[in-house]
């Protein structure tokens, strides 16, 4: 008698300037989907040290796991050490580098992203480095302008600080290479401009690419559905065509 699979965990890695309740309302989605969730914390330190720490949560789900990344998050999923149970990879905003490649170079490659005019003044750390986020008074217009103000000024107020090293830290080799990606992301993004985002998409050769209409950088907590749903779509992963779709929020 044939047993159907599995269904996978979908392990959620948030990026910086955010947490781990910015996947709130894509981890109600998938639930009511019958999805077990994990909304890992994400250190914010360092690439390496970073994967490290989501590659020993993905290593010890029994069964397989989908694993998201939103922005910074991307380059962690990336990164992680494959345990043989990661059966696709879902970028949400989110860098997708290739080896030697930084955050922080992809993020300028095109021309769009005012992030680094938003940053406040950075925080000296022991041995050099800094933690970097976003001046309050900018944040909504910057990362989360499809958002009311209430609902930005409390996204600003609960960022995660990220080490600068971590956003200008090398990748190595990515798993985009060997496991199966998606990617959504909105058109009015000015973190990561689209048109990086895209073409890190076409890249990765994505299964599939959603563009949100009017979508800030926070797509997650803006359109939960649509990035619940391709989620799903990755977890069932039915098909391996490429195909590009816009969705209006």
């Amino acid at each position: 008698m044939a047993h159907s699979s599995p269904k996978p965990t979908i392990v959620l890695v948030h990026g910086a300037f955010a947490e781990s309740a910015s996947w709130s309302g894509v981890i109600v989605e998938l639930q009511m989907r019958g999805y077990a969730t994990i909304a890992t914390p994400n250190p914010l330190r360092s690439v390496e040290g970073d994967a490290a720490t989501v590659s020993r949560v993905v290593a010890a789900v029994d069964g397989p796991v989908v694993l998201v990344g939103h922005s910074y998050g991307g380059q962690v999923i990336s990164n992680v050490a494959d345990s043989g149970n990661i059966k696709s990879l879902v970028y949400v905003a989110a860098f997708a580098p290739d080896r030697g490649e930084s955050g922080a170079a992809l993020a300028g490659k095109y021309p769009g992203s005012t992030l680094e005019q938003a940053l406040a003044q950075p925080i000296p750390l022991e041995g050099g480095d800094v933690d970097l986020w976003i001046r309050h008074d900018a944040f909504h217009a910057q990362f989360a302008a499809d958002m009311s103000e209430a609902e930005a000024a409390l996204m600003a107020a609960t960022q995660r600080h990220a080490a600068g090293s971590a956003l200008n830290g090398a990748s190595s080799e990515p798993l985009w290479k060997t496991i199966p990606s998606y990617f959504i992301y909105g058109d009015a993004d000015v973190c990561l401009p689209p048109q990086g985002l895209g073409w890190m998409a076409e890249r990765a050769d994505s299964r599939k690419t959603v563009v949100i209409a009017g979508a800030s950088h926070v797509v997650m907590v803006s359109n939960p559905l649509a990035v619940a749903s391709l989620i799903d779509e990755a977890a069932q992963a039915t098909d391996d065509l490429m195909h590009i779709e816009g969705i209006q929020p």
